[in-house]
This record gives structure tokens, sequence and C-alpha cells, in this order.
């Protein structure tokens, strides 16, 4: 081994470029939060060949001062932070003051800034083959020009790694787009070899906020989305959540902000994925474009160089929120009124523009805030409106169409029904005709198809009677809660010492799982109850799974998940079966019911149940008032 020696500060300042410049996108990510965290409010962003010849970043923030200058290209100089305990809170994007030191080492930058006290604006050149930082006079408004050129032109080994320009590009933009949805407040410009990619002005209402996202994330995500906005106990959780049946392939429209920091957390990863259970097609992925804000001093940002992690303080606290506020969010989706607060200057409010299938999305509580009892007939198909436990009625949309529907409708094909008259749609007021309509025929023996005051309403018989026969089974589950049984015969197995102690320490957290678990030794345990639903189950894999789950995330769906597989398959045998004819009441009874259940837009595997076809979509297809 050699003799122990300090690195001069060209070659250490090259290693951390190895952390923080990876490709073009990783420069701009850095440039850009600086330009944030100084107060910008307009940011103009132009770049050439993808980033790898020129990248140039203006902004009109606080700028810096002439005797800055020099410093800000020196390793671990900074203003956001001066002691630890600003380290403990950090509230800025920045902090490590790394990045300008970085990106000089490997490219040629050149900053130029005034500051409103200043008289005239100053320059600083670095290359980085020397790192001697060359300052001049210059002429620049109030804030701050950062040039950086020819990416990794003195390290040639790590620019053969650089992929082709558009890959390259494609990146950056990601970047750009990130960073755009968290600073709604600030205006943004992206040119790319001369031609405006992006051209975003400040949003601040909440029409231009979910004006922005469209242009950001496709205006399909904004129609099939909604907002949530939920503050607790000093957390709060803001955004759009994608519907369920907005689900994706990948999971490239996943955006989720602690504190105005685009991160990667698997406490948050894993809270989504259970809010979505039960309501997303198998291998598909959910999107969203989510808030999250809690006090800096709860959440550790110093964890990578890149800033893309988080520690939360309060892991558990962080999850069962993010994921109670999620679940619920997505449960109270039902067959309903328009979402409120849309109006015709509101347009990209979320909801207000929304495809013809998800207009008639409501969030809110069932009536009276309880849920529905569902009686069933002997087919487990309900006949009657639904009602609740404990109060007056539901609200009924029987109104003037009772009669029409126990007496003059009577069954038959689609012309019959038609030529009969039995509902006339024209006598009703508006808003008397309940969201998904009255049936008015049953097609091929799968689809019902019902009239409501926008159009056509197509409705999958089985996987909508699925849904309902599910949510009423879990309820059923919830309230007998989770029972245990004695296993013949005890289960020993090995564990590590940190599960053992684990499971000694929560007997409470498995009796509410079914479980009752006995330390045997240092490392063993012995299984004597599990589950009684699932007492056939391989009691040692199902173990381990949940003191897998707990230890890491402080909570388990593992029982949860088997359990509603379970109940989804009882479901799916005692729900209405296709090609079996139903009688009118039966089609609308059916149809309330699932105005009135949870989750009804989807059924147990994730598919949608129904779609709502609008009159200007039909007189399209048929050309009319052309």
């Amino acid at each position: 081994m050699s003799r122990i020696q300090l690195l001069d500060s060209r070659l250490a300042n090259q290693i951390a470029a190895g952390e923080v410049v990876e490709r073009p996108a990783s420069v701009v990510k850095e440039l850009m939060e600086n330009a944030l965290d100084a107060g910008a409010r307009s940011l103009q962003l132009d770049v050439e060949q993808g980033g790898v010849k020129l990248i140039r970043l203006r902004d009109d923030g606080g700028g810096i001062d002439k005797s800055d200058l020099p410093l800000a290209m020196s390793r671990h100089a900074t203003s956001k932070i001066r002691t630890l305990d600003d380290l403990e809170a950090i509230g800025s994007l920045g902090f490590r003051g790394e990045a300008l030191a970085a990106i000089s080492s490997v490219s040629r930058l050149t900053m130029t800034s005034a500051t409103d006290d200043s008289a005239e604006a100053w320059q600083v050149l670095v290359e980085g083959r020397d790192m001697a930082p060359q300052l001049q006079p210059a002429a620049h408004p109030r804030g701050t020009t950062v040039e950086m050129r020819d990416l990794f032109f003195n390290t040639p080994a790590r620019r053969r790694f650089l992929r082709k320009e558009k890959t390259e590009f494609s990146h950056l933009e990601e970047v750009f787009r990130r960073i755009a949805l968290s600073e709604f407040d600030t205006a943004f410009r992206l040119m790319h070899n001369q031609k405006v990619v992006h051209q975003l002005p400040a949003a601040t209402t909440d029409a231009q906020r979910a004006q922005r996202v469209s242009r950001l994330c496709g205006s399909a995500f904004i129609e099939q989305s909604i907002q949530v906005d939920i503050e607790h106990g000093g957390l709060r959780l803001h955004g759009w959540l994608g519907l369920p049946t907005f689900s994706r392939s990948q999971s490239d429209l996943q955006y989720f902000f602690v504190n105005g920091r685009v991160i990667r957390d698997k406490v948050v990863s894993h809270a989504v994925r259970q809010a979505y259970s039960d309501v997303l097609y198998h291998g598909r992925h959910p999107a969203y474009v989510l808030f999250f804000e809690l006090d800096p001093a709860q959440v550790d940002v110093n964890v990578h160089p890149t800033k893309h992690e988080v520690r939360f303080r309060e892991q558990r606290m962080v999850h069962d929120f993010l994921f109670r506020t999620l679940h619920r969010a997505i449960a109270e989706l039902r067959p309903g009124q328009s979402l409120a607060g849309a109006t015709s200057e509101e347009t990209f409010i979320a909801g207000a523009q929304t495809s013809p299938q998800q207009a008639y999305f409501s969030r809110g509580e069932s009536p009276h805030g309880q849920r529905p009892v569902m009686p069933q007939t002997q087919d487990g198909l309900q006949l009657s409106t639904p009602s609740l436990e404990g109060t007056s009625p539901a609200p009924s949309w029987s109104g003037a169409y009772a009669d029409a529907f126990s007496g003059a409708v009577r069954e038959g094909n689609v012309g019959e029904n038609i030529a009969g008259g039995a509902i006339d749609f024209s006598a009703a007021r508006h808003g008397d005709v309940p969201p998904l309509g009255f049936a008015i025929a049953q097609l091929h023996g799968i689809f019902i198809l019902a009239q409501n005051d926008q159009g056509l309403v197509v409705v999958d018989m089985h996987a909508a009677h699925e849904r309902i026969t599910y949510e009423r089974l879990k309820v059923s589950w919830d309230d007998d809660k989770v029972r245990g049984q004695p296993l013949l015969v005890p289960h020993s197995m090995a564990v590590s010492t940190r599960e053992a102690d684990f499971a000694e320490q929560n007997p409470d957290v498995f009796g509410k799982l079914g479980f009752r678990l006995d330390r045997a030794g240092p490392e063993s345990l012995i299984v004597r109850d599990v589950p009684a639903l699932l007492r056939d189950a391989d009691a040692e894999s199902l173990v381990r799974d949940v003191l897998s789950d707990l230890v890491t995330h402080g909570s388990s769906d593992r029982i949860e998940g088997v359990l509603h597989e379970l109940l989804s398959t009882m479901a799916c045998h005692g729900s209405v079966r296709a090609n079996r004819r139903l009688t009118l009441p039966e089609m609308n009874a059916l149809l309330r019911d699932m105005e009135a259940t949870e989750r009804s837009g989807q059924c147990n595997h994730g598919r949608p149940t129904w779609t709502q076809m609008s009159l200007k979509e039909l007189d399209r297809l048929f050309m009319r008032g052309r």
C-alpha cells in the first residue's frame, strides 16, 4: 500500500461529480433547484444536443454578490445551512454545496449574476482543467444565468457512456417536468436546439394548476383524475389521483413530492399500492401527482447524494395517513353528480373536464354517512332500493317511475321496450333521473343498457354485481373481525432474533390478525393460532410474510390480501352470471346498488363495470348535425 495523502481539489471534485453529475439531466436538476432556492419566479432553460453541448439556465432570483461568486464554485460552500440544527430541518431543495463545483470540474462553466444592491453584474468562469475561477464585470439584470458547455469534455471515458441525443433529452425533459410540477407559482420555459418545447406561465389558481398538470402529464390524466386535499395532525396531502380505470402498464406517471422535493420512498410506494388494492387490473400501475407536506424536522433528506430518497422519522404515522387518505378517496368514487366546483371558467379543475365514462363520479359518503345494507333475493341480486341500517331509508329514485317499473314496463327486446313507451324521459325534471339512469334493455344477456340525462349507459352486469357482492362480503367480514383458530399441532419455526423480539413485544398486533405466537427460544417461534379462514394455508409462509411486512413497514396487508382474494372468489361465484335474463326491475335494482356501493366503477379484478356515451358522442357516430 502507498502512503495516505490528500487528493487535489480537481480530482476530489471529479469524484464528487461521479455522484452528482450522471448525465445532462443531473446538471439541470441541480441548477433548477438552486434557482428555486434563490426565490426565482421565472426560469428559462435552453439546451442543445440533449444538454451535452449546452445547458443555459436564466432566473430572476435574488442573485449572488460579487464576493460570493468565486466561493460558489467551491465544494461545501452554501448559503442554505449554517448549523447542525439547520441540517436536521432542511427547508430548501439544495444544501450540500457540491453541485457547482462538481459540474465545473467536468465542463466549461460560466455564471453571471446581479443583486438588487449591486451597481453592476459580475461573471465568473471556471473550466475543468485548472479549476481557477476568473472574475470579470458583465451586463445582466437581477438574477443569475448559469451556462454549462461541453459536458465531460475532459473525461472522455464518461462521455462515452452518454446515450443518443434523443435519449438524453428525454431524461432532461423528465427532470424539467418534475420540477415544473413542484412549483406552480413559477413560470418555466424549455427550449431544445432553439425550439420551444414547454412554455408554462405561473399558475396561481386551481384551474391554472390543473392546466399545467394537463400540459405536462397529458389531458387524459386530468380528465380521469380526482383532486384530493386532506390535512390532519400536521400532515397534508393534496394533488391529483388517477382513477383506477386510468391505469398504466408501467409506473411512468407517478409523481410524489415531499415538501416540494420529488422523491422515491418504499413507505410511500407501499401505502399507495395498498390504497389501490382491489381496484387495479392485474399488473397495472396507478397514476398520480401528489404533494405531501409535513414539518421538515420530521423528514431526513440527507440520505442520498441525488436527494431522491428520504427517511421519515415516524414511518408508521406517515404510512397510515397516506394509506387511509388515498384509500378513502378511491372508495368514495361512485356514480353520481359531477364533481363540485366545476364551472365553465374552471375548465381544468379535476373532474370538470372529464371523459364520458367518468363524468358522473362523485366523492362523498353514502347518504347519512352509513354503509348501505343491501337486501338480497334468493339469487343474490338486490331487488329493492338500498336502505341504511339504523337510519331512515336512503333517497329513492323511484318517484314518478315506480308504477312504470312495476307494471307498465314489460320484459322484452329493445324494440318492445322503446315502442311500449313505458318510461317518459321527456317528462322528467332535470336531476330526477339517477346517475346511471333507468334500464331500457338487456343486450345478449351480458350488458344492461340504461338511459340517463346525458345519454346511454352500458353496464357489464356480472362485473357490477361481482363488485357489489364483494363489498357486501367485506363489510360482513369486517363486522365479525379476524377470528383465530388453534392449530391441531402447533407449528415451530426458526426466525431471526429481530423477528422473534418483534413477535414477543407485539402480541396484540398479531392477535388482531388472527395469530397467536409464542416465543420458544432466541430464534424460534411457535405458531398456535392462525386466521380461521386461512386454516388450510401454509402457516409458516404466512407468518414469515406478515413478520417481514410488520418489521419493515410497521403494518401488514398480507392477511387482508389473502382474505380479500378468498372473498373475491366467493363473490365471483355468487354473482349473477352472464346470459341470465333479468327483468327491468332487477336491472334497475342493480343500477341503484352500483350508485350506493364503494369502488363500483371496477370489478374485483380491476375491469371497468360501466361506461357512459353522451348524446354528442352518439350524434358524432351517426354524423348528425353535419
